[in-house]
C-alpha cells in the first residue's frame, strides 16, 4: 500500500514539476491561428473554457471545465476503486508470500516479485492501475496552464478577488486546495485494510506538497486543483465510503471469529464424547 501511493505522490510531483517547468516557455499568444499540435490542443482547452464561461467569467469556466474533466474520468475512477479495493483485501496474501520469501537477496526478491504477481494476476488485479487518473490529468494541468497564460481572453480572466493568471494574494485558494487534498487522502487512507506509519506520513505529504506548489502557480491552476480534489472527496463518499466499508470488514471479522469459535466449540465438544 505504501509503495502504491509512493508512486501516485511521485506522478503527482512529476505533473507538478512539469507544469512549472511550462513557465518558463512557450510565452508567445495563442491563436485559432497557432500552428503546432501542442498549441492547437492548448487553444481547444481554452475554447471550452471560453464557451463555459458563462457572461465572460473565466473563473465559472474553469469551475464547469473541472466538473466536466472529473465527470469524464468517473468511470476510470471507478474501475481504479475496484482495483485498489481487490489490492486491500489480497494483502494478507502479499504478507503470506513475504513470508515465504523472507530474504533480502536478489533471488529472494525475484521470487517473491514473480509470485506476488501471479497472485495479482490470478485475481485481475493491476496494482498500478492507481496511477493511471494522475496520468490522464498531467496533460489537463498542462493544457490549462498554458491557455490561462497564453490565450489573450483567458489572462486577463478575473474571479471573485483573483487575477487568474496570476497568485492568489491571500493564498485562500492554496489553502482550500490542500485541505481538499488532505480529506481525500484521510478518506482514502480510513478506507485502507494496511494502515501504517508511512501511510499516514503520505496522507500529510501530499496535502502539504499541493499547498507548496499552489503558491508557486497561477490562481486559475489553484481553483482547479480546489475543485478537482473537492469533487474527489464527494466522489470517495459515494464509490468508496471508507466508513461503510470499514462497518463491512468489522463485520467481515467478526464473522470469521464466530466461525473459529464455533469450531473451537464443535472440537472440543467432540473431545468429550471420546
Amino acid at each position: 500500500m505504501f509503495k502504491k501511493r509512493l508512486k501516485q505522490l511521485s506522478v503527482s510531483l512529476g505533473a507538478i514539476f512539469l507544469l512549472l517547468t511550462l513557465s518558463g516557455c512557450g510565452t508567445s499568444t495563442i491563436t485559432e491561428n497557432s500552428s503546432g499540435g501542442w498549441d492547437k490542443f492548448v487553444w481547444i482547452f481554452g475554447s471550452i473554457i471560453k464557451a463555459l464561461s458563462l457572461g465572460e467569467n473565466v473563473g465559472v469556466g474553469i469551475i464547469l471545465f473541472t466538473i466536466v474533466i472529473r465527470i469524464i474520468l468517473l468511470p476510470l475512477m471507478h474501475f481504479q476503486t475496484k482495483s485498489m479495493r481487490k489490492t486491500q483485501e489480497l494483502q494478507p496474501e502479499v504478507k503470506k508470500l513475504q513470508a515465504q520469501f523472507p530474504g533480502k537477496d536478489p533471488e529472494s526478491r525475484r521470487q517473491l516479485n514473480e509470485a506476488t504477481q501471479r497472485l495479482y494476476a490470478e485475481n485481475n488485479v493491476n496494482p498500478y492501475i492507481g496511477c493511471l487518473p494522475l496520468l490522464v490529468q498531467m496533460p489537463v494541468l498542462m493544457a490549462l496552464y498554458q491557455a490561462i497564460s497564453r490565450i489573450e481572453e483567458l489572462h486577463q480572466g478575473h474571479f471573485l478577488w483573483l487575477n487568474l493568471a496570476e497568485k492568489d494574494p491571500f493564498l485562500i485558494l492554496p489553502i482550500l486546495a490542500a485541505l481538499f487534498t488532505l480529506a481525500s487522502s484521510w478518506l482514502s487512507m480510513k478506507a485502507s485494510a494496511d494502515q501504517n506509519g508511512m501511510t499516514k506520513t503520505m496522507t500529510y505529504l501530499m496535502p502539504a506538497m499541493i499547498f507548496f506548489f499552489a503558491l508557486s502557480v497561477a490562481s486559475g491552476i489553484s481553483l482547479y486543483w480546489t475543485v478537482s480534489n473537492a469533487f474527489q472527496v464527494i466522489q470517495t463518499l459515494m464509490l468508496n465510503n471508507p466508513f461503510k466499508i470499514q462497518k463491512e470488514r468489522e463485520e467481515k471479522e467478526r464473522a470469521e471469529r464466530e466461525k473459529e469459535k464455533a469450531k473451537r466449540k464443535a472440537l472440543k465438544k467432540a473431545l468429550k464424547k471420546k
